[in-house]
Order: C-alpha cells, then structure tokens, then sequence
C-alpha cells in the first residue's frame, strides 16, 4: 500500500476543499443513512428471508439499480478509466457482455433458483448435488474471491481517490468508508443494501455524466477524442521503445486474436466464462434478484441493470482516455522513475485518470458531488458484499464450525499499473471451475457429486498454478525484453479462462460418467428440465427456513407473520408469472439485445 501513500504528494488538490464540497458530502451521506434507516424499516429484519432476501419483496427499479451499483464499485471507475487512459475503448467489452449473462441469469437461473428455495449459491449446489464438501468448498472460495477482486481494490482505489481529491491519510480514508458502510449494512440487511444502492445508482450517474460533459468540452467533443488521444504521449520516454506511444486500435472493440491487448476470441469466450460466473451464480448478484417480489420484476431488474451497463463507456472509459489526453506526463508516463515519482508506482499511474480529471475539471461544489459519487460507488459495492458475504458465513460455514473463530481483514493494492487488468485476471483463474459446475448443474442431469468436486479441485489446481506464475513473472516493465515463460507470454488470460473452463468440463463429465447418477427424485426442481412452472414450491428444509416470515404473502411494505405456515410458505411468489408481464419482458429483452448489438458494431 506505500504506493498510495507517495500520491499526495504529487496531487494536492488544485482548491483547497471547500464549505461547498463539504455541504455536498454532508447532504450525501445523510440522505443515505436517511434511506438506510427507512428501507429497514419497511422489511421484517428477525428472519432470515427478511434479513438476507429483504423479504423477498422488491420492485425491479431498485433491483436494477442495486445490480448496476454492485458491479459499479470505485475499483471499477478508476480501473475502467485506468485501462481506457491506456489502451482505448475496448474493456468496454467487459461492461456490454454483461448483458447477455443478466438475461440468462433473470430467464434461466432464477426460476431453477426459485424453484429449489435455496439462500445461497453454495446451498443450491449442496441440494443438487448432495454432501457438504463442495457447499464449504465455494463459501470459502466466494469469500476469499471477495476479498481478492472486490473488497481489497475497492477500498484501495476508493481510498486513493479520496486521498488524491481531499489529501487525506490513505489508511483514515479506509477506516471511515468501513466503519459507515459496516453500520448500515449490518443494521439493515439486504433491504437498506438495495434502497441506498439506489441512491447512488441515481447519484453516480448523474455525478459522472456531468464530468463526462465537462471533459469532452475540454477537447472540443467526441469528434476530436480520436485524433487527440493517438497525439497523448508523455514528454519523458523511454528510448528505442513505442511504449509511450497509445494503440492504433484505441477507438476499437474487437482487437487482434494474438497481438491484442484484449484479443477479440477471449473477450469474446473467455469474458463469457467469467460473466457468467458473476452474474449468475455470484452470491452478491443473486441475491438482488432472490429478492425480487415476482420473477417478472427479476427480469425487468436485469434488463434495467443492462441498460445501465452501457453507459461507461461514456460517462467512465472517454473520460479516462481524455484525462491521457489533458494530462500525458502524468496518466501517460512510461519512464519507471518518473512514475514513481508522479503516483507512487514504477509499473505506470493510468490509475489515478480519474480522480486526476475530478481535482482539475470540477468546480467547487462539483468536486465534493464527484468525491460523493466515488463514496457511492465504494460503498454501494461494498455494502452488497458485506452483506453477501454474510450471507454465504452465516448460512453455509457458520453452522459448521465453532463459534470462537477470529476474522482477519485484508488489504490487497493492485500489483500492476491497471487495477482492472489485476481484477480480471484474478477472476479468470478462480471463477470458470464455478462456472463449469453450475451449468452442467442446471443442464446436465448426470452430472453428481463426485465428478462436480473432482472438476473444482482440478480447476482450482490448475487455475493457482498460473496465478503462481503470474506473482512469480510479472509482465516486464517499458524497454525490457520479455522472458516469461510460454504459457504467461503467449496464453492471454482470457484464453486461459476458456482452457481452465474446459479442461474442469473435462473433469466432471469424466467423473460423473464414472460413477453411480443421483436418483431422478433427488433432481425434482434442481435442474432446467425438472422444473416445476406452474404451482408455487415449498420452502427450504429446516436448514435454512425459506421465508418463515410469510412476508412474501403480504402487501409491499406489511409484515404478516401471522400468515406464515412454517415450511410450507412459498419461496419468492414461484416460478410462474403472468402472460402480459412475462411477454413485456420479453419484448424489452429483445430490443435490449438489439441496442446491445448495434452499439458493438457500432465502435467494433
């Protein structure tokens, strides 16, 4: 974390924090704790579908909201910007083929979800499966995921921001954004998660399309972006190398298959493996829409959160490349020394593109809105995991163990110079082992319990093996020769997510065909094709106690505990929905899909 520690140094606020900036964050924060307390109150908190589904009675505008604001934390606005200041538009990939894995999450895994009455991802494959072990297996597996790709960099990149914005100490930064979000998320449950989600859903959209407007004004607007950006290049070089120099292929989504950056066959593939881990089977996403009042209302969450999902490239990824644009010696620096002494890092500071654009563009007042905006985005992410992780300790590890067992925070700063390539990457060697599995979960019968945990712990094998050569070989800095070996030189890591994906496929389909199948009887309403779609399913077993509350039965915003029937009471409403409703989201799913589909080829 030292790295961060030297950027004060270098970006002392152009104003000094003003009254204005302080009143602005002030009014934040209030009206969040204001949201926080009024959503708790509106929801049965004593039962576990009160606190962990927020009743399961959510309207799909904060769903929608609230998955947007979960996969938006501050990691991913300084990490979008970061990789957009250095190599153009195409992680916009990473945002737009989320819409396609929020659609088969809403059409495909949460009817089978619903259907089997589950909590948590880990329960749902214990009831498919049988045996505990791959159930422990992913609870810790989510958890340390957790705390590797989100928890660690949004607390760095949100506290760097704020130290970058404010000059405030890193670690009280830190300190403060936990102490906040812990509180209301332990008070409030997945309801105050969900309503403050949308507030700084509305917050950071709005704080960054004002930004956005204000950085293409200083470039002339988007027809100059191009030409400026490929001009970019920092006055301090590193001689005989074109490192310094931006892609020619910057204004390209679909990159070279074997020289590019982010080669179209693994944004392509690979990306899919991985957002299909995300979306669909990620405690922190799936819970939002576990919550939902009606599978209807899950659907228009997710196409809602679709919409959203297009809007970085705009409003996160042109302002960074702008920033590269306004600022090269700084955003733009190659020299190990220079950036060293400009943000703290030898690898490169595209990072700090971002809060750079926020310290030399917003006015007063302005600036405490954008410092609000990146609070939100930290908190709203972190809220969602706080309250997922939990979710996953309380139902699926907790009972297991004794209780006594001390908990370790950590904080993790990205290794190389762009936050969201270390993220990415990270997740390409742990999540498609989970991916594998939980799809041939839902689509194949014969899958069992036997060749499911054989293909997670070969995954899992293979997918720390090149995670320890990524830590053992960093990539090279500007001007030294590459000498990694083959398999991190030549195999992107988006290509390696496709080989980890397959190769754990291999496994379990092997495994599974080597021993005895599970009973037709045990896979009723576990699988796509056992589905029950007309009439309402009992709740959870003992274990978990589905929705005791009968709040699902009750009025938006009653609570009716007298209704409940123990275990019988449904789970969410069912599976089935009306015809208007389920043909409305349809449509929309299709014309979504269209939107998506001319915007890719619009900037492939």
């Amino acid at each position: 974390m030292m790295e961060g520690n030297s950027t004060a140094g270098s970006f002392t606020p152009a104003q000094q924090f003003s009254v204005a900036d302080l009143v602005v964050v002030v009014v934040y924060f209030s009206l969040n704790v204001a949201v926080g307390i009024w959503s708790s109150c509106r929801v049965n908190r004593n039962t576990v579908s009160g606190y962990f589904l927020a009743g399961r009675d959510m309207a799909w505008w904060p769903i929608g909201a609230s998955l947007f604001a979960s996969s938006e934390g501050s990691g991913l606005f300084i990490g979008l910007a970061g990789t957009g200041a250095a190599g153009g538009i195409a992680v916009t990939g990473f945002e737009w083929n989320a819409t396609y894995a929020l659609l088969a999450l809403a059409w495909v895994f949460v009817p089978v979800y619903i259907s089997s009455g589950i909590v948590t991802m880990p329960e749902y494959l214990q009831r498919r499966f049988g045996g505990e072990r791959i159930r422990m297996y992913l609870s810790s597996l989510s958890l340390l995921l957790s705390i590797f790709t989100k928890i660690s960099t949004d607390l760095y990149s949100g506290a760097l921001f704020v130290q970058v914005c404010l000059g405030w100490d890193l670690y009280l930064s830190t300190i403060l954004m936990l102490v906040v979000t812990g509180l209301y998320t332990i008070a409030g449950g997945l309801a105050a998660v969900i309503y403050t989600d949308a507030l700084q859903t509305l917050i950071m959209v709005l704080g960054a399309i004002v930004l956005a407007v204000k950085a293409f004004n200083e470039i002339g607007g988007y027809p100059n972006l191009e030409e400026a950006y490929l001009k970019a290049v920092p006055s301090k070089i590193v001689p005989n190398t074109t490192c310094h120099l931006p892609r020619a292929d910057a204004m390209h989504l679909f990159r070279d298959p074997v020289s590019g950056d982010l080669p179209w066959t693994g944004m392509t593939f690979g990306l899919s493996i991985m957002a299909t881990w995300y979306w669909c089977t990620d405690q922190v996403i799936v819970q939002r829409s576990l919550s939902a009042k009606s599978l209807s209302h899950a659907k228009a969450g997710s196409i809602l959160a679709s919409y959203l999902k297009m809007l970085p490239l705009f409003v996160i990824i042109m302002p960074g490349m702008i920033s590269r644009v306004l600022y090269p010696d700084a955003v733009a620096c190659v020299d190990p020394e220079e950036c060293t002494r400009v943000c703290g890092t030898a690898v490169g500071c595209s990072n700090i593109a971002y809060p750079k654009l926020v310290v030399e563009l917003m006015p007063s007042g302005l600036r405490g809105l954008m410092i609000a905006v990146m609070m939100a985005a930290l908190m709203s992410s972190l809220t969602s995991i706080f309250n997922s992780s939990s979710t996953l300790f309380t139902m699926d590890i907790w009972r297991k163990l004794r209780p006594g067992a001390g908990e370790r925070e950590l904080l993790l700063s990205s290794s190389g110079g762009q936050l969201y390539v270390y993220i990415q990457a990270v997740t390409s060697y742990l999540a498609p082992p989970v991916t594998t599995v939980f799809v041939l979960a839902v689509f194949w019968p014969r899958a069992n319990e036997q060749g499911a945990f054989w293909g997670l712990m070969a995954g899992l094998v293979l997918g720390l093996a090149r995670m320890g050569l990524e830590l053992a070989h960093p990539a090279p800095h500007c001007g030294v020769p590459d000498r990694r070996p083959w398999l991190l030189a030549d195999i992107h890591y988006l290509h390696f997510a496709v080989l980890l994906c397959a190769a754990t496929g291999t496994v379990v389909v092997g495994g599974s065909l080597l021993t005895p199948p599970l009973p037709p009887a045990q896979l009723k309403d576990l699988t796509w094709w056992s589905l029950s779609r007309d009439a309402p399913q009992p709740s959870m077993n003992g274990t978990s106690q589905g929705p005791p509350d009968g709040s699902c039965s009750a009025a938006p915003g009653t609570q009716q505990p007298s209704k409940a029937k123990g275990p019988s009471t449904t789970s969410l409403r069912d599976a089935a929905e009306p015809p208007f409703w389920a043909r409305v989201c349809g449509i929309n799913a299709i014309v979504l899909m269209c939107v998506n589909i001319f915007c890719y080829a619009y900037f492939a």
